[in-house]
């Protein structure tokens, strides 16, 4: 009996791998997007020194995402990887980039300035990857027998494109009000004035994917006029989470505006899973014509079972040690 159950189960790890994921390193990613636009360089040492200690262990999800999406629904790989080979390839190469740009800024002085653009760019395409790759799911995939079946550049289009620039918005976000947490000084006041543009601009970007979203899938439209009252439920959340955000800012609040924005991202990724559940492959294959044998399912869960809380508990303790503010001129390199 309980092998009906196992997709639910998988299905359920692999999301809280994703929010996770997105949680931990959107900030980490946000602040590299805004990298361009820091007051100066000192402001730009605060940023990175912020998240110094944690970045490394925040791409722990995205592994242990990744790994389980492969061992518990392999169609989801044999359709994704061939429909969307260049956005993950351009995720990949931004991400590589990133870390590498991570480590060298600190140590060179003479070629500073090329690091900061790697790092602004390598946190840019990575960030507008997976906007896209999030918006080619919601468009759905054209596939035949368990086969994809469409071009190399199906999943960019003008829908996926703006996806990507509202993720890019979004980490954006997370990454100003991670600041305001993290900061102090002028740092912080420059967090400040740049959150509520970011919100403005993330809100604008989330309604037009509201009206959109209907046009590009029929399912979902299907589902949101079935199941508007439960479906609903989750953009007021993210709307509320949004005018506490902006109330939080304006009331020069320092850790609220980090959890509201963590919540704008929670509910929205929510209201995603709730219009497409319980599809995995777009348009219609479900969690459970995409699972592998529940033998296989069984023996991961096992595992993975001794795996997140471990992986929890070091998160969890590592931004214990490391809480507290980043000053102008200090930092862990």
């Amino acid at each position: 009996m309980i092998d009906s159950y196992l997709p639910l189960i998988w299905a359920g790890i692999i999301g809280f791998g994703i929010i996770m994921y997105v949680l931990m390193d959107g900030f980490d990613l946000g602040l590299g997007i805004l990298f361009p636009f820091a007051p100066d360089d000192e402001a730009r040492d605060v940023m990175m020194n912020s998240v110094a200690p944690v970045w490394d262990g925040n791409e722990t999800w995205l592994v242990l995402g990744g790994a389980g999406l492969l061992g518990a629904f392999p169609l989801v790989y044999s359709v994704f990887l061939p429909a969307l080979y260049i956005g993950v390839f351009l995720m990949l190469a931004g991400l590589i980039f990133r870390g590498i740009s991570f480590e060298f800024r600190f140590k060179s002085s003479k070629n500073r300035r090329w690091w900061n653009r790697a790092f602004c760019w390598g946190s840019g395409v990575a960030a507008f990857a997976q906007g896209a790759v999030v918006g080619a799911y919601i468009q759905g995939f054209a596939v035949e027998d368990f086969v994809y079946v469409g071009g190399a550049l199906d999943w960019l289009t003008p829908f996926t494109v703006l996806t990507g620039l509202g993720l890019m918005a979004g980490y954006a976000l997370l990454g100003s009000t991670w600041l305001i947490l993290k900061s102090e000084g002028y740092v912080q006041k420059w967090a400040y004035r740049i959150t509520p543009k970011l919100l403005l601009a993330v809100l604008a970007v989330f309604a037009i994917v509201s009206l959109w979203t209907p046009l590009v899938s029929l399912e979902v439209r299907s589902r949101w006029l079935d199941q508007i009252h439960l479906i609903w439920i989750f953009p007021i959340l993210a709307l509320v989470c949004a005018g506490m955000l902006y109330r939080a800012v304006k009331q020069q609040r320092e850790g609220q505006p980090f959890v509201m924005a963590l919540g704008l991202f929670i509910f929205t990724y929510l209201g995603l899973v709730a219009s497409k559940w319980p599809v995995i492959v777009p348009p219609d294959y479900t969690i459970w014509d995409a699972s592998s044998a529940p033998e296989s399912q069984l023996f991961l869960l096992i595992g993975v079972v001794f795996i997140i809380p471990i992986v929890v508990a070091y998160t969890a303790w590592t931004y214990w040690v490391f809480r507290g503010k980043v000053k102008v001129g200090e930092g862990y390199h």
